[in-house]
């Protein structure tokens, strides 16, 4: 029996290799970046040759660092950013990657949103469609792109390109193929009727065969193997929609537990026995095939803080880096001089899209002369809080109970982001011991399928922990109630001038 288990996880533009040992202890890791492609506005790709490398170089440095014999690693497990769209062709070699970042299919969402098509998809698939959605943006390439379009053999996610490129199997799983719409929910399968509804009757064949995210699909094949430096036949598992490895990676499996993840997307989550339907959620995922997650999530958490600081205070990061500091950590050294006011500026986190609409826009509002940075920063991070807000209440509306908050991601490493949280949503909040719980959580999963963990339960004891808990302070309960609601009338008021903005821009 294998002595490690080693989690990956590929991001939008980063992928990480994590080698934990058995009780879940990280043993060495290695990341790789990558970067996007903007060929247009909205469009937002990557290279799948190059996300490979990425892979491959990723695993091997990984490897080098922790000096191990690779054939002691039992399984192999990948988590992947979800949505988004990744294609082969017909041929079996890469075609096309579209991020969940691009927006370039906002009319075709409003279009198979009309005529109540969008209640027929939620009564399927517990989610409406939305541009960054994969069947969505598949749907914007048979119209937009019809060669392209008949071009297609196989319509991937992301993580399932990386273990399509260590095994040569076709595969996915149930909690990204739930994730983006994909599946009859809560029978967890494909669907004609909800193909159909998309607009994409023709599409099924394009889908891969499914398994559940602890399923072996396949062996590290010979070519993996000489780009990686695996051993030949390590068992790699279905693997997991990276928000759904984060909750376990986390130490989030009971009932009633929430998964709040401040990265690149606000993710805000919450396991449930059955899934809520008829309801306004953004999306639910299967979880481990008798629980659900319940999903309110949009690009609006602290990737506005990675845009703000690489935009406006990029000149800092060179000598920054060459002192041994960071340019997050001056971020937060610039909030903490704040003194909490009524007066200090807000910031709306949409630099990518809304939480309620697409059209939203990202803004400062209330700027006076006597504003600098670090007040523009405390609205970003105050701001980037009050969008979780929004989810958590929207989960909590349609009777989700919330007993507990457990908080990852780049933003729970922050000094003062746990404790705003903690203030802001009035619950007592958690933050993991595991920095990489995305690669955590698909390393568990990887452990289960190779039968060295007997249940997710068990494992989620065995390798996850606690690092630190906040509690809310109750002297500022008033304070952050007033600003939340100043916050929400500035977004209803901004609704039509956004509204308007994203028309004069598609009629040109």
């Amino acid at each position: 029996m294998g002595k490690y288990l080693l989690g990956l996880d590929a991001g939008n533009t980063v992928i990480k290799a994590v080698l934990f040992d058995l009780t879940g202890k990280q043993i060495a890791s290695a990341e790789e970046n990558g970067a996007s492609l903007a060929s247009k506005p909205g469009h937002v790709e990557r290279d799948l040759n190059g996300l490979w490398r990425q892979a491959g170089t990723a695993i091997k440095k990984c490897i080098s660092s922790a000096s191990i014999d690779p054939a002691e690693i039992a399984a192999i497990g990948c988590a992947g950013h979800g949505n988004g769209l990744y294609l082969l062709d017909q041929e079996q070699q890469p075609l096309l990657a579209i991020q969940s970042l691009d927006t370039r299919a906002v009319k075709i969402a409003a279009d198979l949103s009309a005529g109540g098509n969008d209640d027929l998809l939620q009564s399927l698939c517990l989610q409406r469609p939305w541009p960054s959605q994969t069947p969505t943006l598949l749907a914007w390439i048979k119209r937009n792109d019809p060669d392209l379009y008949s071009n297609i053999g196989t319509v991937f996610l992301c993580k399932d390109f990386v273990a399509f490129k260590l095994t040569g199997n076709r595969s996915s799983e149930v909690t990204d193929m739930s994730g983006c719409g994909l599946l009859k929910m809560p029978e967890n399968t494909y669907s004609s009727d909800l193909l159909g509804a998309y607009d994409l009757a023709d599409a099924e064949a394009l889908l891969p065969p499914l398994y559940q995210s602890t399923d072996v699909v396949g062996f590290v094949n010979t070519e993996a193997a000489e780009h990686t430096g695996l051993s030949i036949g390590t068992p790699v598992v279905g693997g997991l929609f990276d928000i759904v490895a984060s909750a376990l990676g986390s130490g989030t499996i009971e009932t009633g537990q929430a998964s709040i993840i401040a990265g690149t997307w606000s993710i805000n989550q919450v396991v449930v026995k059955e899934p809520v339907k008829n309801s306004d959620i953004f999306m639910a995922s299967s979880f481990d095939g008798a629980r659900f997650l319940e999903i309110e999530a949009s690009a609006t958490s602290a990737v506005n803080l990675e845009w703000f600081a690489h935009e406006l205070m990029g000149a800092e990061i060179g000598s920054l880096s060459a002192a041994g500091g960071s340019i997050f950590d001056l971020c937060n050294e610039l909030v903490q001089t704040v003194e909490p006011s009524l007066e200090l500026p807000f910031f709306h986190p949409y630099i990518y899209g809304g939480a309620t609409t697409a059209n939203a826009r990202g803004g400062f509002y209330g700027l006076s002369g006597w504003h600098g940075r670090a007040h523009m920063l405390y609205g970003l991070f105050e701001g980037v809080v009050f969008g979780h807000r929004l989810h958590v209440e929207k989960l909590k509306r349609n009777g989700i109970e919330i007993d507990s908050v457990i908080l990852s991601g780049g933003g729970s490493r922050s000094p003062i982001w746990p404790q705003m949280f903690a203030d802001i949503l009035g619950v007592k909040v958690s933050v993991a011991q595991a920095r990489e719980t995305g690669a955590l959580g698909a390393a568990i999963t990887a452990g289960v399928g190779a039968g060295i963990l007997p249940t997710y339960s068990s494992a989620v004891r065995q390798m996850t922990s606690i690092d630190k808990v906040y509690m809310p302070d109750p002297s500022k309960t008033q304070f952050f109630q007033t600003r939340f609601d100043l916050f929400l009338e500035i977004g209803h008021a901004m609704e039509t001038v956004w509204a308007q903005f994203e028309n004069k821009i598609n009629s040109k």
